[in-house]
């Protein structure tokens, strides 16, 4: 009886060491990755941006941006470009040109021609990637 006993004693555990995956380190975590992989959802695409609101957009270039670049937004010689006839504005997207200005241009810039720096967030560091999307907006408004 104790021989008896002691058999499936050791058939269980067996049992219970293969039930777990024991033996083989590599197959059960190439198992746990395989399930953990279908159990997370897909990559979601990036989000679109966000239009900007070009009626914010319009007093927040006023603020931030109209001291250089003209209060009609076609520039002021030797300081800001004109940016209702910009064709690097026209041909930029709206992130690549929130891009821009949240870096600005420096005067070593090869692409910059007027020699003057163009700050980052056009010298107001408070701006928030949406009031710059909403300058943005606004300005495509005034483009020509």
């Amino acid at each position: 009886m104790l021989r008896r006993m002691s058999a499936v004693v050791v058939s269980v555990a067996l049992l219970v060491v293969i039930g777990c995956g024991g033996g083989n380190e590599n197959a059960e975590s190439d198992t746990g990755k395989a399930q953990v992989q279908q159990q997370q959802p897909a990559a979601k695409p990036k989000a679109a941006l966000k239009k900007g609101d070009p009626i914010k957009g319009k007093t927040l270039y006023m603020q931030s941006c109209s001291a250089c670049h003209g209060a009609d937004g076609k520039g002021i010689k030797g300081i800001g470009k004109d940016l209702v006839h910009s064709e690097f504005v026209k041909q930029k997207t709206d992130e690549e040109l929130l891009h821009y200005v949240i870096v600005g241009r420096p005067v070593n810039d090869p692409l910059n021609t007027t020699g003057i720096p163009m700050p980052p967030k056009g010298g107001n560091p408070a701006l928030t990637d949406e009031q710059i999307l909403d300058i943005i907006a606004y300005i495509r408004t005034i483009q020509e």
